[in-house]
């Protein structure tokens, strides 16, 4: 299991398989990160962005190491993934993506979209 975070204001958190399947998404405040139950033996993903310093931090104060990913454009990333899960409904349907906005926080879909680059790239070492 994958467990990848997308810091900010809010932070989103993807539980994601080794497979690249979404299992869950949360959006929390940073604060309930401490009382978040994570997997034994996930992989901890973090994007590198504002905010990450404070996530390693509480993640290492629980015993936990993560590895930062560049999170350049998840954000967008992960709106793209929100509509592919949630297709637009009636006439929302004839409105290019780029000028909709999601209904709800999406910061879960950018975590999503962070453990999703890091198994691309995971791959890419491999071959």
């Amino acid at each position: 299991m994958i467990v990848a975070f997308d810091p900010g204001k809010n932070l989103g958190v993807a539980f994601v398989t080794e497979a690249g399947l979404l299992e869950r998404g949360l959006v929390i405040e940073p604060a309930a990160l401490a009382a978040l139950e994570l997997p034994d033996g996930a992989t901890i993903l973090v994007g590198d962005g504002t905010g990450s310093a404070a996530v390693i931090a509480a993640l290492a104060s629980r015993g936990l190491g993560a590895e930062l990913v560049e999170e350049e454009g998840t954000s967008l990333e992960g709106r793209e993934l929100y509509y592919a899960a949630n297709p637009p409904r009636g006439l929302a349907r004839f409105v290019p993506r780029g000028m909709l906005s999601p209904p709800v926080l999406v910061d879960d879909f950018a975590a999503y979209a962070i453990a999703l680059r890091w198994l691309e790239h995971k791959e890419a070492r491999r071959g």
